[in-house]
Order: structure tokens, then sequence, then C-alpha cells
């Protein structure tokens, strides 16, 4: 049902069904890989309203897989690529280590693949995130502060330099983090 891509290499669809709805496959020489690809085969679809959830394991100092989520596949978006190579040099400490059981340790890096209600799988929070994304939260920030802020501008003679209250800052600040409080993704829409 499920496969994998690495760059220069052949695809692999040789997962093992580890628990109910847990799939497992091995990423020999995990070193050399940056980026993978997991796909649906084709050979037959997902239930109705399930994706499958994709984790990453690279083992830690100990030897002990730790689980990281990637993001997902479902029968409505049947692959997606995910970047690893900054999650093999983080050593991202990580609750789910016992997601996809206790196996035996691994000395190479693992998939694997849980199948889940798609509404469970919304709601995880991948551990790759977007540099892209990074810039334009900082920019949109940065536009709404200066917006902000600058309606405070008065002009001071004899230069007529600008300058704003210190309050103003502090009020844009403590409504600019409430708002992230409520909707993480708010600043998507300004």
């Amino acid at each position: 049902m499920f496969g994998l891509i690495i760059s220069g290499r052949m695809p692999q669809t040789d997962f093992i069904q580890v628990g109910e709805n847990k799939f497992l496959i091995n990423i020999p020489e995990a070193d050399k890989v940056n980026y993978i690809v997991s796909f649906l085969t084709g050979a037959s679809a997902l239930p109705e309203y399930m994706g499958a959830a994709v984790y990453f394991s690279w083992p830690n100092d100990s030897n002990c897989p730790s689980w990281q989520y990637l993001g997902f596949i479902s029968n409505n978006k049947p692959s997606a690529i995910f970047k690893i190579a900054q999650l093999k040099k983080s050593k991202i400490a990580n609750n789910n280590s016992m997601v996809f059981g206790n196996m035996s340790y691994s000395h190479m890096a693992q998939i694997g693949i849980s199948i889940e209600p798609e509404s469970n799988i919304i709601q995880l929070t991948s551990a790759i995130v977007d540099a892209t994304e990074h810039l334009q939260f900082g920019q949109k920030m940065l536009e709404n502060c200066f917006n902000y802020i600058s309606s405070f501008a008065r002009q001071i003679p004899p230069t007529n330099e600008s300058v704003v209250p210190v309050s103003s800052i502090k009020t844009w600040y403590l409504n600019f983090s409430r708002r992230l409080e409520q909707n993480p993704n708010f600043w998507k829409v300004l």
C-alpha cells in the first residue's frame, strides 16, 4: 500500500506491518539522505476519512528510536516530499518515542506510517518547519507592527523627527501575543 523514494535509489515498498495500523521501513545509509518521498502505491486505497501519518526515526545517543512527525499522505494527497536532513542533525527530544511499539534498537533510520482518522492527523504538528514560513511570519509580524506603531507617530519640531510613544509598542505587543495565543495562524490572513 505504501512506497518510499530516496533520490538515487530504487523505490522501496517493503514496509513491515508492526501493528493493526502501523507500518515500518528501514532506510540504510540514511546519513546520506536529505529528502524522502512517501506515497500510496495505488494497490489499495486508504479507508474513507483516514490518512497515513508519516514519522521519521533517527537513533538518538542511547540508540533508541525517537519518532518525529513529518506530515501525511491520503487518498486526496497520495504523495509527499519531506526534508529530513535537519532532523538527523537536531536530535530533537520527542514524546513519540513509543509510537511504533517497543521495537529492537536500530542503527539506521526508519520511516513509520500510522493509519489514523484524518481529523486527528490534521491536528499534529510537523517536526519540519519550512524556512519560508518563518520568513513569511517575520515579514507579516514586522509589517503589522510598523503599520500599527506608525499610526501613533508625531513629528517633533524643529527637525520634524517622527516619534512614537513607547506605550503604543507595548499595546501592539500585547495585542499580537493575545491573537497568536488564540490562533497561531492568524497572521496568515493579515
